[in-house]
Parts: structure tokens; C-alpha cells; sequence
């Protein structure tokens, strides 16, 4: 089989090293790919919003099968644009992307078929959500309604700090068009967990669950990111909550689309609070997530391929999914100054000095045979363990083994599993 993945992020190339494991792929390509991918692939330049050259591509190449990364092309419609011109692809459509695209659709939805999430409200308007939020107070938390990279909820402990992030959202545009509403919603408290499904309409097939560390600093401060690093499994959460999870949100969510005309075919990542009442839902993204798949992926013992031929095949239910019963742990390692900004361009030294882990690039690139920086989290450093604890200890000791200037990173990943 030929395979094309579209993106340049960690989670295009860990999705990239799974499907090399397949010995039924004869090549991959991967539009366009970092500095790390052009190792185990071959590199298109074809940027992710180029719709019809991406098609072009597929057909011109003879391939089998197009899996798409990242939120945007998904949300703008790409696996639409690749069905009608008769190209096999792994992703939702346009109409089922929506509940990634828009945080007040899927807040309705949620609310419509009675699936547990934080209360809210949704506004247009500037005037009236600042009066909304100085009713409710703080904590609360501010989310632009589209996409923004990951960085466009906003967890404000302060009255200041939830009109500031509304001033940014609503009048400064800080996220363009996706903050034209904002959904703001109570404040949750608990611990949060990621689980990742393969879905196909009615049919849930989970991944092994994960938890990610949004904060840029140590202790689940400062502002928040695409993600600083994730494990997997969690032994502190008791299986009985994650299974009320799977019930009690997931399917039900991935049934309401079904009812919706919108039925989804591909990941459904849903972000999980553990509350005191119970698992609540924060939010779905529609696709795997960055970098909670470094992780999930590396416990994968089923070939990908075949899962994500039985997902869109219509034959997900009969698939035997197979996970290690071991641990991974990933640590993101960032450019200074993210996720404000960075510089680019910056050599990456000692990746070859790396010993027990898998580097899965995010932000790189090649310049004059050097890698080098090419975003603000650069690199995801993930080592499997017997324990959390032992693939933490692999992890943080290759992390350390690599430099480049202003590299940054939290020192306390996966700590809320051995507290």
C-alpha cells in the first residue's frame, strides 16, 4: 500500500513510525512533513490547505489511503474535498469536524442529549459577556469558539484575568474569526484525562487513556499550550471511572451525531475532567491528539493500518485491538519564550546522543543538513516503561541529553500518577 499523512507536527510523525511497523505499506509520504518525518518519509511540499493539489497528489501517486492530522484541514473540509474526487481518506467530514470547530455546537449538542459537561453560556456579543462574567465571577473559563491552535481556552482565576480574555478574544482578534463567539463556562475541578477513540458512527472503540500537561510551567501554571507532555496509562484513576466515561460521554456523544445527519468516522478525542459528581466532558476534538498519540500510539501492538482500513470499511466493530500493558511517557521539549513568541532557526544539538527513547519531532526543519527549530514545541521526547515510572526516568534522561538555546521544558510529567 501507498500512504499518504498530512501534516508536520509530533503527531503526524508518530502516526508516520506506527504505520512503518505495517508490512503491508510499500512507501508513505507526507505533505509537508518535518525535519524528523524525512526519516522514515518521503516529503511532499504540499501544504495542508492546498485541497486540491493534496487530491492531485493521491491520484497522480496511486494512493491507497490519505490520513489526515491536523484540526484545520479536517474543519475546513478536506476529507469532502478528497471523497469526491474518489480518494480513500482516514477522517471525519466537514459536518462531523464541527464538534472540534466549534466549541458552542458542541456545547448544545452536549447539552441537548443530556451528556455531562461544565454549565455555560454562549455570547456574540463583547458587552453582554463581560456582563455575564462579572455576574458569574472567577474561576471561570473563557473559550474562543474556533480553532486556535490549542491555545484558545483560557482558565481565568480572576475577574481581570476573564475581561482581559475577553478583550483579546472579542475585540483584539487575537484568533482571528474563531473569536467572533466565545463559550464561557463554570469552572471544573478535578483531574483531567484524555481517551481517544477510533470511532465509525455508533461504534467506540477506545484507546488506552492518557493525561496531558497544558500549562507551559511546572505545577500547572502559566498559560496554556498544545500540550508539554502526556503519559499513559493512568494506575491513580480507578478503571471504573474511565468506563463511566466511555459510557456516559463518548458513546452517547458519538450516537448524538448519528441522530445529528453528522455521523463521525475517524478519532474522537474527547477531554475529560474527573470531578466529584463524576467524569465531565471539557471538550472533542476530532482527530488524535498532540501529544497525547506520541503515547497511545507507542502501546499499540495492532497494526494502524488495519485499524484505520476497518474504520472507514465499516468493519471497526469486528477489529481486536490490542494495547502493551506497559507505560509511555512523553516530555515536550519547547522553543524559549513559547507559547508567546520564538525564534526559529536554531540548531538542535545531541540527537543522535539519545539512548532509550523515540524523539518524535513537532517544530523542526532542515537547514544546510542541520536540524533545526521550526515551531514552539519542537520535539517530544517518549520512552516506554514496565512502569510509569521507569519510562519517566528513560524519558527525562534522554531529554536531558539534548540541547539547543532557550530549550525549555516542565520537569514534572506524569508525577500525578506516583503521588
Amino acid at each position: 500500500m501507498r500512504i499518504l499523512v498530512i501534516g508536520k507536527g509530533g503527531r503526524e510523525h508518530a502516526i508516520i513510525w506506527a504505520l512503518k511497523k505495517s508490512a503491508s505499506i510499500a512507501h508513505i509520504y507526507c505533505a509537508p512533513g518535518n525535519a524528523g518525518i524525512a526519516e522514515l518519509a518521503e516529503c511532499v511540499p504540499i501544504k495542508e490547505s492546498e485541497f486540491q493539489q493534496i487530491a492531485q497528489f493521491a491520484l497522480d501517486y496511486a494512493i491507497d489511503l490519505v490520513v489526515v492530522g491536523p484540526d484545520d484541514p479536517l474543519a475546513d473540509g478536506i476529507v469532502d474535498v478528497l471523497e469526491e474526487r474518489g480518494v480513500p481518506v482516514f477522517g471525519p467530514r466537514k459536518n462531523a469536524a464541527i464538534i472540534e470547530g466549534s466549541k458552542v455546537f458542541t456545547k448544545d449538542l452536549l447539552k441537548k442529549y443530556n451528556i455531562p459537561t461544565a454549565a455555560y453560556e454562549s455570547f456574540e456579543d463583547y458587552d453582554a459577556a463581560i456582563a455575564y462574567v462579572r455576574r458569574q465571577g472567577a474561576p471561570i473559563v473563557i473559550k474562543a469558539d474556533g480553532l486556535a491552535a490549542g491555545k484558545g481556552v483560557i482558565v481565568a482565576q480572576t475577574l481581570e484575568e476573564a475581561e482581559q480574555a475577553l478583550k483579546e478574544i472579542m475585540v483584539d482578534k487575537v484568533f482571528g474569526k474563531s473569536g467572533s463567539q466565545v463559550v464561557i463556562e463554570e469552572f471544573l475541578q478535578g483531574q483531567e484525562m484524555s481517551i481517544l477513540s477510533f470511532v465509525d458512527g455508533d461504534v467506540v472503540r477506545p484507546m488506552v487513556p492518557s493525561q496531558d500537561h497544558k500549562q507551559v510551567f511546572d505545577g500547572d501554571k502559566g498559560p496554556n499550550t498544545g500540550g508539554m507532555g502526556t503519559y499513559s496509562p493512568l494506575p491513580h484513576i480507578a478503571q471504573s471511572v474511565i468506563d463511566e466515561a466511555i459510557e456516559t460521554i463518548i458513546k452517547p456523544t458519538a450516537e448524538a451525531m448519528v441522530k445529528e445527519g453528522r455521523p463521525f468516522r475517524g478519532v474522537l478525542f474527547a477531554g475529560l475532567m474527573i470531578t466529584k459528581d463524576g467524569p465531565k466532558t471539557i471538550e472533542f476534538n476530532a482527530r488524535f491528539g498532540d501529544p497525547e498519540t506520541q503515547v497511545v500510539l507507542s502501546l499499540l501492538e495492532t497494526d494502524l493500518i488495519d485499524i484505520f482500513l476497518a474504520t472507514i470499511n465499516g468493519r471497526l466493530k469486528d477489529m481486536d485491538i490490542r494495547w502493551s500493558d506497559e507505560s509511555a511517557v512523553c516530555v515536550i521539549l519547547a522553543s524559549g519564550g513559547y507559547p508567546g513568541s520564538y525564534p526559529k532557526g536554531i540548531p538542535i544539538h545531541g540527537l543522535d546522543e539519545v539512548q532509550e527513547s523515540v524523539v518524535f519531532h513537532a517544530g523542526t526543519a532542515l537547514k544546510d543538513g542541520q536540524v533545526v527549530t521550526d515551531g514552539g514545541r519542537v520535539l517530544g521526547v517518549t520512552a516506554r516503561g514496565a512502569t510509569i515510572e521507569e519510562a519517566r526516568a528513560k524519558a527525562y534522561a534522554d531529554a536531558e541529553r539534548i540541547r539547543f538555546e532557550g530549550m525549555q521544558y516542565r520537569k514534572d510529567i506524569a508525577l500525578k500518577a506516583l503521588l
